[in-house]
This record gives C-alpha cells, structure tokens and sequence, in this order.
C-alpha cells in the first residue's frame, strides 16, 4: 500500500488542509452572506446574524486557505488564479462586507472593501487572460466581483462613509455592465440545460447589477436626468434578471440535476442575490409592488440554501465515512 506524501516540512497530508479548498468554495460564502442581507432587509434579524456569522467565517476560512496558498505553494495558487472561480474570493468579500455595514459595522465593512479592490485587479487581470469560448457560467463572475465592488462602495456611501465612494461605485457599475457583455459572448447557452449549477450565475450577474444600480440610484446627490437614468437602467436589469430566472427554472424543471455539487451554491447565490435587488430597487425606485415580489423570491432562496447546506453536511459526512485511514 503507497504512503502518504509528505512535505517538505513533513506535514502529513491533513496538515495541509488548505490545498483540498477549491476557489469555487467562494460561492458557498457569496451565497450565504447574500441570504443573510436578505433576512435583514426583511426584518429576520436573528436568522440573519445566524447566517452572517456562518458566512463570516467561512470567509475567514477561505482567506486563510488563499494565503497559505500563496504563501506556500506559488504554482497552486497561479493556476487558481487563471480560473473564474478565484473571482469568487473578491465577490464573498464584497457580499460580506455589506452585510457588515447594514449592520453598522462601517469600519469593518471599509477594510473589507479595501481587501476586495486590493484582490479585484489581479485576479480579473489573470482570468481575462486566460478566458476562452464556450464558457460555463462561472464566467460572469468578472461582472459579480466588479459588482459586488459598486454594491459595497454604494452601500458605505450611502452609510455616510464618504461621498467619494458614490462616483467609485457608478465607475465599477458601469465597467461591470461591460463585463458581462463580454461574458455573455462567451457564454456556452448549452450549458442552461446541462450546467451543475454556475449557469444561475448568468442571471445573478444581472441582479448584483441591479442591486449596484438601486444604490446608486437612492444616493440622493443625483437628482433630475442623471437620477432618472439611473432608475429606468436599474428596472431593466430587474427585468432581464427575473426573465433569466424564469429560463433557469423552466430549464431545471425539464432537465432536474438533484445530485450535490459545489456548484450549486452558484444558484443559491443568485436565487438569493435576485431577491434582494428585488428588494432594494422597489424602496430605491418607491415601487411598493416590488418589496411584495421580494418576500417569496427571498424565502424560495432561503429554502435553497438550507437544502444545499444540508446536501453539503451529508456529503461531506460520506466522504468522511469512505477516506481511507490516515486520510485528509
């Protein structure tokens, strides 16, 4: 029977547990601090800190395993880098750091958006480098991430913590929208009857822009035309948003994938991001009609979410049961 390898420190493998945490690991932390803005939004205040508190350390977990990656082993953490879901370490901060500032927690919410604009540049630069065609979903996390920018400065701003965050906010909306233009001509359509769950993400893209965009929108220094603009821009994006979501689930009703994969925290993310820019165009844009359609859309997310988690513990739980001894 082969011996473990072990490393140059003579770590056994268990010791390195942060070569076994996969970029796309992100996603389950975009996922559930998004859920968690939500349940705030809607006055669920406890289940949301529940959540907050998961997705806080997650991230915490995730930041770790990115540096000790880069840290330790470069070659590793280059290829992670070339891959879209890398993009995920910059939107799960943005995600978690918003939530932060609706809780109050400004200063902790301004290093995190400093962490993720210190990331954002990098990481994108690699990706976009070694972007091809015929892409899965996860190619529109280069709009997410550059969203989740605009959402988090917006949302500061708007908190009172500093008006010059307002224009940053509007130049990451407007470079994002870009973005998944780009994405979406490289998107495999196929992929919205065959994807393992990142295809959600092609819709998500368009409510995190939405979300940017009700931000931008109640930030009350612009007013007349360049107001008006912002709204109409905002509803669009809602439409196009709940009209993918509508294709998705038709898609998902005619072809089910039941099975657990990682990715599907990548439809968790954006079932829960579409509620919340529901949400937060209708008090943006005063359209009460809209908070009504968030509540169900918010709980259908909810429920995802504790299906997924569930489907994650029992997952994780088998893989336990099958390591062989002495195993990770």
């Amino acid at each position: 029977m082969d011996l473990p390898t072990l490393n140059r420190a003579g770590d056994r493998p268990a010791a390195r547990w942060w070569t076994k945490v996969p970029p796309a690991a992100g996603s389950a932390v975009m996922a559930t601090g998004i859920v968690s803005v939500g349940l705030n939004l809607v006055g669920r205040e406890t289940s949301s800190q529940v959540l907050l508190a998961l997705a806080a350390a997650g991230w915490l977990l995730l930041a770790l395993a990115f540096a000790l990656t880069l840290l330790r082993d470069r070659d590793r953490w280059a290829a992670n880098a070339a891959t879209p879901p890398a993009l995920t370490a910059v939107a799960a901060t943005a995600v978690v750091g918003t939530r932060f500032s609706l809780a109050g927690w400004q200063s902790t919410a301004a290093v995190l958006l400093a962490i993720a604009a210190a990331a954002w540049p990098p990481l994108l630069i690699s990706v976009l480098r070694h972007w091809k065609h015929h892409l899965p979903g996860v190619a529109f996390l280069v709009c997410v991430a550059t969203e989740g920018l605009a959402v988090l400065a917006g949302t500061l701003a708007l908190a009172g913590s500093g008006d010059w965050l307002a224009p940053a906010a509007l130049a990451a909306f407007a470079l994002g929208l870009v973005l998944y233009v780009a994405a979406l001509l490289r998107f495999d359509v196929r992929q919205v009857l065959t994807g393992a769950g990142d295809q959600w993400i092609s819709a998500g893209a368009l409510a995190i822009c939405a979300l940017a965009g009700s931000k931008l929108t109640a930030w009350p220094e612009w007013t007349g035309a360049g107001h008006t603009v912002l709204r109409d821009a905002t509803l669009v994006l809602l439409t196009l948003d709940l009209a993918g979501y509508l294709v998705l689930l038709a898609a998902e009703i005619r072809r089910p994938r039941l099975r657990y994969n990682i990715r599907r925290w990548a439809t968790v993310f954006p079932l829960g991001m579409s509620a919340v820019a529901t949400l937060s165009t209708g008090s943006a844009a005063h359209l009460p009609w809209l908070n009504g359609l968030g509540h169900p859309l918010l709980w259908i997310a909810a429920g995802a979410w504790l299906i997924t988690a569930l489907a994650l513990v029992r997952d994780l739980a088998r893989a336990r049961r099958t390591a062989p001894s002495g195993g990770a």
